[in-house]
């Protein structure tokens, strides 16, 4: 357990304090989300001038905030033993190639089978827990139908260097996807912000008023009659995010039903996507490392097929 006081500038007044304190740990303790500090500000381990405030409060100049933060608490997920596809791992993380139908970590309907539970028996006591007891050494996200590159981190520094450059959107995210109908053009880019469905909740959309910006690069491999094979390269990394652009320009992924009221011809579950390469500088020799997963089984038959 640690303490932290800080005492409000200028250039903070009037700034809501939870998200004053995601700006201000940013620097030291990029792993800290949010959403981990309202936790805390309901918890009652974040004051002001010596009164528990909600997450909601405006921050006044000469503020004084103190921040007891807990230290990580060991996981309650069960490890189980489930075979995981490695692309690389040395003492400080690993990349694994996610399947099909595999959600990354335990939420509700999902509390076993998860690719947490896999990566604490695999990794034993060797696990970032600066995500708490659900998300030990996640340190980004992929959707459970979407395949291929995820970086798990073993230890908090790995955790705090991944999740600064994923911030400052230094990471490479390459994926391949297969889009209904022909986009002609060899090239383009998606700036449009992305936040929570104004009616349906389960989903996100383009939404100018209550975005986060959001940026996806894109380009044409192949063109087919009636599907475009195509690579995304993120430049943010919002939910859904190539899901919800490519939707937004009309040609939403093959087998996407959230997304896209048409039918598939083929028998697939759920979207054609897979994060085929992440590359990031290693946060021990801060080099360059760059790894790709293989396109998995089902999207080379289907790429076989359209041709």
């Amino acid at each position: 357990m640690r303490t932290e006081t800080f005492e409000v500038e200028n250039e903070y007044e009037g700034e809501r304090l939870d998200r004053y304190l995601g700006l201000i740990f940013q620097k030291t303790d990029a792993g800290l989300s949010r959403s981990f500090f309202q936790k805390l500000i309901r918890e009652g381990a974040v004051t002001v001038n010596d009164s528990v405030q909600k997450a909601s409060y405006r921050l006044c100049e000469e503020d004084i905030i103190v921040v007891t933060i807990p230290d990580a608490v060991a996981t309650p997920v069960v490890p189980e033993a489930i075979p995981l596809d490695i692309l690389y791992e040395d003492e400080d993380l690993l990349v694994v190639n996610k399947p099909k139908g595999m959600v990354v970590h335990p939420s509700a309907g999902h509390e076993s089978g998860t690719l947490v539970n896999a990566v604490l028996y695999h990794c034993r006591d060797s696990l970032s827990g600066i995500n708490g007891e659900i998300r030990p050494g996640i340190v980004h996200r992929i959707d459970m139908d979407t395949t291929g590159s995820l970086i798990v981190c073993k230890n908090d520094e790995s955790h705090v260097c991944i999740a600064e450059q994923i911030r400052v959107h230094s990471v490479v995210r390459r994926y391949r996807g297969i889009v209904c109908g022909v986009i002609k053009q060899e090239t383009g880019t998606v700036n449009a912000p992305i936040g929570r469905h104004p009616v349906d909740r389960k989903k996100m959309a383009v939404n100018e008023k209550n975005g986060k910006p959001a940026v996806t690069h894109y380009r044409v491999l192949e063109r087919f009659s009636r599907y475009t094979y195509m690579e995304f390269e993120l430049e943010t990394g919002r939910t859904h995010q190539i899901r919800v652009h490519m939707a937004s320009i009309g040609h939403p992924l093959l087998g996407d039903t959230l997304y896209s009221a048409g039918k598939s011809p083929y028998r697939l579950q759920g979207q054609t996507l897979h994060a085929m390469t992440i590359g990031f500088l290693h946060p021990r020799s801060r080099k360059y490392l760059e790894v790709s997963a293989p396109l998995p089984a089902y999207f080379i038959k289907i790429l076989a097929d359209l041709h």
